[in-house]
């Protein structure tokens, strides 16, 4: 009975004094890429975390020399001109835009015309807010895919 009493009041005092059960993200850059590149790009994404919470993120592609996928205007254009409801410097930055409002990969809606590209950013977000929990800075690579065509 006394042991009872002693961990009630115990976890009361957790409670109390503001201590959490939930682990916390620990503050710094965590970033995630695909293991394969698909049509000639590698996503990737890079989170800061500050105080628990992501306060920056960065989601694109690069190609084997580094080009980013958002830079390339003739790109886009093409997209564009034969039906596509976006381009990648629209669509990363919507992605990235409910990661840092919802703080939770989960709260993370697909873009109309991106579908491909958001099923990798709900694998490379999950994967470095893993990262940040454990506080582990090191690049995750994250297994693609095969493509299909």
């Amino acid at each position: 009975m006394k042991k009872r009493i002693c961990f009630g009041m115990l976890f009361l005092l957790l409670l109390l004094s503001g201590c959490s059960l939930k682990s916390e993200m620990k503050d710094g850059f965590y970033t995630a890429e695909m293991s394969d590149y698909s049509h000639g790009w590698r996503e990737y994404l890079c989170i800061l975390v500050k105080n628990d919470k992501i306060v920056y993120a960065e989601f694109n592609a690069k190609d084997p020399s580094g080009y980013i996928k958002a830079w390339d205007n003739s790109y886009m254009r093409n997209m564009l001109t034969y039906g596509g409801s976006t381009y990648p410097n629209e669509y990363t930055r919507a992605y990235v835009a409910q990661l840092v409002e919802a703080q939770d990969p989960e709260g993370v809606d697909a873009v109309t015309g991106a579908t491909s590209s958001g099923g990798n950013f709900a694998k490379l977000s999950a994967a470095v807010v893993e990262q940040a929990l454990k506080g582990d800075s090191t690049t995750v690579i994250v297994e693609s895919f095969p493509e299909t065509e």
